[in-house]
């Protein structure tokens, strides 16, 4: 059933309980070392057939419900005037961190159409090679999350830059929201121009900040995001990690289906969501290492918890790392079927 990942999070009626996975397309896969050992990173984002490649991988080798774009959520970040790069061992890493008025006002938003032309021609091609046999996921990385790499200048721990820059500077760092909160929202519409019949947005450091903050720092901004989006009937997946105390603020900036970590049951959020919004996720990366007796447990945990109801999508907690066993993989998204055929 091609359309059993859109039903779902429509809230609709499904055959089986769809199966994608964060990451999903990746070093864990020999397919991908092998493009790797001839292309960087950036260099696969930026070529079109080298993202359709790579992103119809796991498509081909394993059992899952719909694609997702192969890209990163950093590459706006090039195009407003912030370049950055990945090092090796280090990952991504900001050329002239911002920190000030002089920082922020170097970004400008830009039409993703002229940015970001490569990351719309691999959708139309995927579109095309997918031929409506697996829907097609786009993404973006949300305004605070982008934020954070920006200020802080790469990956963080503590986020305390960035956060400083919230408490002693709100209304710079207003600003800055405001621009990411616009690409972010222009490079997601885009997206769904060019074919993507479902986007995520991905939140991935928001959970570094309490309720107070995000209601006053972030939500605003998400929203912008999020609303413009929902004329166009595209499922918006709103995702971020160790979020169990925004999940409210969460469902009320937007979405359609909230994705939700492995730290907070899906039957806990369900109570605290309602019957609105459909669920995504929630099994431990780390758990694709168990052996499968255990796996497959927690498999059934998840499902058992997520409930027999309409709007569920199964997904890990956060992405898939890099030493995963495809095997492991692929008797997850098996595992779903079976348990959940109807």
């Amino acid at each position: 059933m091609w359309d059993r990942f859109l039903r779902a999070c429509r809230r609709e009626p499904v055959d089986a309980t769809p199966v994608w996975f964060m990451r999903q397309a990746g070093r864990y896969m020999a397919e991908y070392r092998a493009v790797r050992q001839k292309h960087t990173l950036l260099e696969i984002c930026k070529t079109p057939e080298l993202a359709v490649e790579v992103t119809l991988q796991p498509v081909k080798a394993l059992a899952v419900d719909a694609a997702i774009l192969f890209a990163d959520i950093l590459l706006p970040l090039a195009p407003m005037g912030a370049s950055f790069e990945f090092a090796a061992g280090e990952g991504p890493v900001i050329h002239e961190p911002v920190r000030d008025q002089r920082g922020v006002d170097r970004l400008a938003p830009f039409d993703p159409e002229e940015g970001l032309p490569h990351v719309l021609a691999a959708i139309r091609l995927l579109r095309q090679e997918l031929d409506g046999k697996t829907p097609l996921i786009g993404f973006a990385g949300a305004p605070f999350t982008l934020a954070s790499y920006l200020v802080e200048g790469g990956k963080s721990s503590q986020f305390s830059r960035v956060k400083r820059m919230m408490y002693g500077e709100p209304e710079l760092f207003g600003t800055l929201m405001g621009k990411l909160a616009e690409v972010t929202k222009r490079y997601l519409l885009a997206q769904i121009k060019a074919g993507a019949q479902a986007v995520q947005l991905f939140d991935s450091w928001v959970g570094c900040l309490g309720p107070t903050d995000y209601r006053e720092f972030v939500l605003p901004h998400v929203k912008h995001v999020l609303s413009a989006l929902e004329s166009t009937g595209v499922p918006v997946i709103h995702f971020g990690t160790d979020t169990g105390s925004l999940l409210e603020l969460q469902r009320e900036a937007g979405g359609t289906v909230i994705g939700v970590d492995f730290r907070t049951p899906l039957a806990e959020a369900r109570k605290r969501l309602g019957s609105g919004v459909a669920l995504q996720g929630n099994l431990d990366p780390i758990l694709l290492f168990a052996p499968r007796e255990i796996l497959g447990r927690r498999v059934d945990e998840v499902l058992a918890s997520a409930g027999s109801g309409p709007g569920h999508v199964f997904n890990l907690g956060h992405g898939i790392l890099p030493e995963t066993p495809p095997d492991a993989v692929r008797f997850v998204a098996d595992r779903v079927h079976e348990r959940t055929a109807r």
